[in-house]
């Protein structure tokens, strides 16, 4: 799936990473702590988050994850959006829900990026 497929599917607002809207993706992950992320996630992935600080970016950096959608609405800080573009991350913002952006995702054929 690509990045401009999630956005669209999850009506998100792009904040960094315009030019990487046609990278694929195959797996994705919706989680608030940072070390299960670094525990469970694939590279290449989604990452669906409620946080919003610059650790996350730098989690996702760490993890070869291409693109971090926060959600409930959530806006990036100016500092995550500056770290985003200088790591070449997509940054999206969704009003949906963790649960149902997920679920959204999921039933249009993204896998589970856990291992567990």
């Amino acid at each position: 799936m690509k990045i401009a497929d999630i956005a669209a599917l999850l009506d998100a607002k792009v904040y960094s990473g315009k030019d990487m809207m046609d990278k694929e993706v195959h797996t994705a992950c919706g989680c608030d702590l940072m070390s299960d992320v670094l525990a469970f996630v694939k590279d290449q992935a989604v990452l669906l988050t409620g946080l919003v600080n610059p650790q996350v970016i730098r989690t996702a950096e760490m993890m070869d994850i291409v693109c971090i959608v926060l959600v409930r609405g959530k806006a990036p800080t100016a500092a995550m959006i500056d770290l985003a573009e200088e790591r070449s991350l997509a940054l999206l913002s969704t009003e949906q829900k963790m649960f149902s952006a997920c679920g959204l995702l999921y039933n249009a054929g993204l896998a589970d990026g856990g291992t567990m």
